[in-house]
C-alpha cells in the first residue's frame, strides 16, 4: 500500500515539474485582434462581429458586451488535440473584464496551465466564461455546474490553438494570437424542470389536436 501510495505522489510531483506552461490571458489589442464576450441569446454563438479586428459578419446586435467583476473568465487546456472539456484541468488565473469603451475585453492575467509543459510547441485551450452571481459561483468548476444546472450564463469560445507556450525561454504568449480566437456570447441553459414543462406542453398539443 505505501509503494502505491508513493508511486503516485512521485507520478502527482512529476506532472507539476513537467506542467506549468503559461498564456497571457487576454483576447484583444487595439489594432490588432479585437474580440468581444457578450451576454444574450438561448444558444452558443461564435464569429466576429463589425466592430471586431478582423471585421467579420456576425450580428451582435441586441447583446450586450460583458463588463466589470460580475463575470469570470477561466481556460482549459490540453498539449495537443482532444476535447479540451473532457476531464482537463483549469488553468490557474482567472480573469474579469474590463469597463466602458473595452467591455467585452479580458483583464490581462498571467494563466499557468497544470498539463502543458513549460515552452511546448503547441497547446489546445478553450475558454469559458460565466455570470459568478456576486462571487456565488466563484470557481470555475462551480460556474461549470450552475450553467449547466440552468442556474447562471456561461459560454465557451471552442478550440483556440495557441503556439510557443510560455516557460524558461518564451515569453507567455497572447491569447489574442490564436487565429481561432472570435467574439462569443454567453447564455443561460434551461432548467430542466422548465424543459420539462415545455415538453409536456408539446405532448398536451399533440394530444389536443389528435383529439380533434
Amino acid at each position: 500500500m505505501k509503494k502505491l501510495l508513493l508511486t503516485a505522489c512521485a507520478l502527482t510531483c512529476a506532472g507539476s515539474v513537467f506542467g506549468q506552461g503559461t498564456v497571457a490571458f487576454l483576447n484583444r489589442l487595439t489594432g490588432s485582434t479585437v474580440t468581444h464576450v457578450y451576454l444574450g441569446g438561448t444558444s452558443q454563438l461564435n464569429g466576429n462581429g463589425s466592430t471586431d479586428t478582423p471585421a467579420g459578419a456576425r450580428d451582435w446586435s441586441g447583446f450586450i458586451a460583458l463588463t466589470g467583476s460580475g463575470y469570470t473568465a477561466a481556460l482549459l487546456s490540453a498539449p495537443a488535440g482532444g476535447n479540451p472539456e473532457t476531464g482537463l484541468p483549469w488553468a490557474a488565473g482567472t480573469t474579469t473584464f474590463r469597463t466602458g469603451t473595452t467591455a467585452g475585453g479580458t483583464a490581462l492575467v498571467t494563466s499557468t496551465l497544470a498539463n502543458v509543459p513549460k515552452d511546448a510547441a503547441s497547446a489546445v485551450l478553450e475558454m469559458f466564461v460565466w455570470d459568478n452571481k456576486g462571487g456565488t459561483y466563484a470557481t470555475p468548476t462551480a460556474g461549470w455546474n450552475a450553467w449547466q444546472a440552468g442556474l447562471t450564463a456561461g459560454g465557451v469560445s471552442g478550440f483556440l490553438n495557441l503556439s510557443a507556450i510560455g516557460g524558461d525561454f518564451n515569453n507567455p504568449p497572447n491569447l489574442y494570437n490564436s487565429t481561432d480566437l472570435h467574439s462569443f456570447n454567453i447564455y443561460s441553459v434551461p432548467e430542466p424542470t422548465t424543459m420539462a414543462l415545455a415538453g409536456l406542453g408539446a405532448a398536451a398539443v399533440l394530444i389536443f389536436r389528435r383529439r380533434k
